[in-house]
């Protein structure tokens, strides 16, 4: 089954950016779901495209094979309607150690995603030239508060995107003024925040931290800021309300953790 690239406002022949990557695969009646952002490095032949993050997974148990079938190939239609080009190769996953990176360095930041709620059907139901545009003012109204709350910008995820914070009330502020300002384009998105460690090389950041944020994000309905306690243990308990959502078991993150929502 193949693999699919967003391309977007980029070309195929653009190297150094980061998009969105979708993979399917079918495995008798069941079908294997996997997306997240990508880097795309090089071109033609030579192209290399690796995640940025843990891509998320899903798994569609569909009963018989010839369902499952089906849903492949409709999901593989949707794909080549929407901007996607396939993959011919692998996405690899990147790997550094501070063993074999001497220009790795530390960091401690409060870490914000921010996704778009239902973005494939929104996609479908505008069409590709008004939904580029629409994407187009979500990303400028993003930036637009990441500056005014001094986030920093680390990677777009095709939907979505990371940013990081000095402190975790900017990123909670910022937060909620990023939700407002997308209403009015008629997108719904969810944000997780955690707060930790990662290391910087280069341009290029890593560390559980971001996993453990993705997931947080991943666990947050639509219109909802999510954080870990993490980030509250760390916020005066009279700036901010929160409500307790109970313990969760993060994907291919250690122990349980608990969440809060962030109450406006």
């Amino acid at each position: 089954m193949p693999n699919f690239l967003r391309v977007g406002v980029h070309q195929s022949n653009v190297s150094g950016y980061t998009s969105k990557a979708w993979c399917i695969r079918r495995v008798g009646s069941a079908v294997f779901l996997k997306w997240g952002a990508v880097e795309v490095h090089g071109v033609g032949a030579g192209r290399k495209v690796y995640w940025t993050l843990p891509p998320r997974d899903k798994t569609i148990r569909c009963r018989t094979v010839q369902r499952a079938s089906d849903y492949a190939k409709a999901a593989i239609a949707r794909r080549r309607n929407h901007r996607y080009e396939p993959l011919t190769g692998s996405i690899a996953t990147r790997r550094r150690t501070a063993a074999n990176d001497p220009e790795l360095k530390q960091a401690l930041a409060t870490i914000l995603f921010v996704d778009i709620v239902r973005s494939t059907e929104k996609a479908a139901r505008l069409g590709d030239v008004r939904w580029t545009q629409v994407m187009n003012h979500y990303y400028a109204a993003v930036r637009k508060e990441l500056k005014s709350s001094r986030g920093k910008e680390v990677v777009t995820t095709g939907d979505g995107l990371l940013a990081t914070f000095k402190a975790p009330a900017a990123g909670i502020s910022c937060a909620a003024a990023i939700h407002e300002a997308v209403r009015t384009l008629g997108l719904e998105i969810r944000v997780g925040l955690h707060a930790g460690e990662y290391k910087v090389s280069g341009g290029e950041v890593v560390g559980l931290a971001f996993h453990i944020g993705a997931r947080v994000a991943a666990k947050a309905r639509a219109g909802e800021v999510l954080v870990s306690s993490a980030v509250r243990d760390l916020m005066p308990q009279s700036q901010v309300r929160f409500q307790d959502r109970g313990l969760h078991q993060l994907k291919g993150v250690p122990a349980r953790w608990r969440l809060y929502r962030v109450e406006r």
